[in-house]
């Protein structure tokens, strides 16, 4: 899918838009159940008492995204920080070798999880997890000022597992 960007030129954001658009049509409902079960599967390390608003965080901030960017018909002007995005792209492919041969859902899982990181960093200039986002302690996700906050971003950063890397939010100092 973003083998279609040529590196060599500038990356208007209406061309990275129209690529994630075209993935977010290949992802189907066999995709949507693998990342949800998926999800559901990394919850059985959440505490039982979060984890109703750990699976709407991922509903609301993932999958229904997807249809989100299908039918987003805004025209986005100027160009997406290329450096940035080529330092997003080697660590989710980084991510993708670490998870080893990827199957059924774990392709599904990261599919979505590509899509979406990439279109709120690069498109909608907004952090990974929507605002409101629960994270252990009781911290959230929050937008003050004209600047996104993250409770975890500083802890998460360096984990290459973790998009952290390359989202938009700040480290919550109050945090």
């Amino acid at each position: 899918m973003l083998k279609e960007l040529d590196f060599s030129m500038e990356i208007k954001k209406q061309e990275l838009l129209d690529i994630l658009r075209k993935g977010a049509y290949e992802v189907n409902i066999t995709d949507i159940m693998n990342f949800y079960l998926n999800m559901a599967a990394e919850g059985k390390y959440v505490q039982e008492h979060y984890m109703k608003e750990y699976m709407e965080a991922y509903v609301k901030g993932f999958i229904l995204r997807i249809r989100e960017i299908k039918e987003n018909e805004n025209h986005y002007e100027g160009f997406v920080d290329k450096n940035e995005l080529i330092k997003a792209l080697k660590l989710l492919s980084q991510q993708e070798k670490n998870i080893g041969e990827i199957t059924g859902d774990h392709r599904s899982f990261f599919k979505v999880y590509t899509l979406i990181s990439l279109y709120t960093t690069f498109i909608l200039d907004e952090p990974i997890h929507i605002v409101g986002t629960l994270f252990p302690g009781g911290f959230r996700v929050k937008y003050e000022n004209k600047i996104y906050y993250c409770p975890v971003k500083e802890a998460q950063k360096d984990n290459p597992n973790a998009v952290c890397g390359f989202c938009i939010a700040e480290q919550d100092e109050s945090v």
